[in-house]
């Protein structure tokens, strides 16, 4: 077993055991810092699969924004590492039985795909490449979609104010 093998396998490995962490965790607070944990995991593996924009935009986007804002709202909740606020988990059975069920749906269509030989090329950064397309040929589909999601974050914050206020 090569070296890059044992590297996978080490990431495959810390992904799968932190993801698990989140899903079967009983308090909150430690599936958030194992959420973390996971989305690390997975920006070690695009930067294995030469994928070094999606590492990066993974680590600014998803760890940098998004989870810490999720652990900054649940470190603010009041009480949160009293021993009765704990996370509900629904059945165990319904869970193993839908687990189950995308498992071999997932299964099925490994079996039956036509799976491409690896090519072994040298890492070639892209993110000059895509960062020169967007502002060239893509400009106008990137700035319609930041109008959006700068609408979509307004009316957010329009839509949670007014609840506040009716309270």
């Amino acid at each position: 077993m090569e070296a890059s093998e044992i590297l996978f396998l080490f990431i495959a490995f810390f992904t799968v055991i932190s993801a698990g962490i989140v899903a079967f965790s009983n308090k909150i607070i430690y599936s958030a810092f194992a959420l973390l944990a996971t989305l690390i995991g997975f920006a070690a593996l695009y930067v294995y699969l030469s994928a070094d924009f999606l590492a990066v935009a993974q680590i600014m986007i998803y760890v940098g924004g998004i989870l810490i804002l999720i652990l900054f709202g649940i470190m603010m909740t009041h009480g949160i590492y009293d021993t009765a606020k704990k996370t509900a988990h629904n059945s165990l059975l319904p869970s193993l039985i839908g687990g189950f069920g995308i498992a071999a749906i997932l299964a099925l269509i490994i079996s039956r795909s036509p799976w491409i030989r690896l090519v072994q090329k040298a890492f070639m950064p892209t993110t000059s490449t895509i960062g020169k397309e967007i502002l060239t040929t893509y400009l106008l589909p990137f700035e319609v979609i930041s109008i959006l999601l700068l609408g979509a974050l307004i009316g957010a914050m329009y839509l949670a104010r007014a609840e506040d206020q009716q309270k």
